[in-house]
């Protein structure tokens, strides 16, 4: 089975949002930071030209960028929204930071549910591993594949580079480890799909990155 992956970049930040799809088109969305008028028109013509059917709303982890789009899926398609569990705190925050970065039109939402470590991706007929990866955020978590051979990284593993840990609850140590310990010990050939910039691998990271190599 072949998951396909379709990925936009959105919003002043440009940020990736994913969407993924099993082979019969049930399709979950992640990180979508659709804000602009255009970006969700955009978004929605492509749902509807391939035959998507969206089933679910994810998120890596609950930083503004990453959850613009998050009422917008939700409404639209009428799905549930699952969060990290221990990204809640962040997502409230949002409401109040979001007009500083020009995002007066913000509208917040409250989670159907919420995801750990132990629990897993599921669409349709695909299902993907989730790892808990702290350190650029809280809770943030990665949704891995391993017969596909990919994960959706969120802000932790980018082409030579890493999250950055400046922001509340960033904890620079805590991300090094957990980069560490939960991706480069995945398969080499691991293809990462980041939420900027992108995609690379774990092998090319371990031996390249400049911040966090093995």
């Amino acid at each position: 089975m072949a998951i396909k992956i379709h990925r936009f970049t959105f919003n002043e930040f440009q940020e990736n949002t994913y969407l993924l799809s099993d082979p019969q088109g049930k399709t979950v969305i992640i990180d979508p930071g659709c804000y602009h008028r255009r970006e969700k028109a955009l978004l929605q013509q492509f749902i509807a030209e391939h035959g998507l059917e969206v089933v679910l709303v994810v998120n890596t982890h609950c930083h503004i960028d990453h959850v613009l789009g998050n009422y917008f899926i939700q409404k639209t398609y009428r799905v549930a929204l699952l969060i990290p569990e221990k990204e809640q705190t962040m997502l409230e925050a949002v409401p109040q930071y979001a007009h500083l970065y020009g995002f007066e039109g913000y509208e917040p939402t409250v989670p159907d549910g919420f995801l750990t470590e132990n629990d897993t991706l599921q669409f349709g007929t695909a299902q993907m591993q989730i790892r808990f990866v702290p350190g650029h955020s809280p809770g943030h978590l990665v949704f891995y594949s391993p017969s596909e051979g990919f994960c959706i990284g969120g802000d932790v593993l980018f082409l030579n580079s890493i999250g950055r840990t400046d922001l509340p609850g960033g904890n620079h140590e805590q991300l090094l480890e957990s980069i560490r310990t939960q991706l480069y010990t995945l398969p080499p050939e691991t293809v990462v799909y980041p939420g900027h910039g992108p995609q690379t691998t774990i092998d090319y990271e371990r031996r390249t990155n400049p911040f966090c190599r093995l």
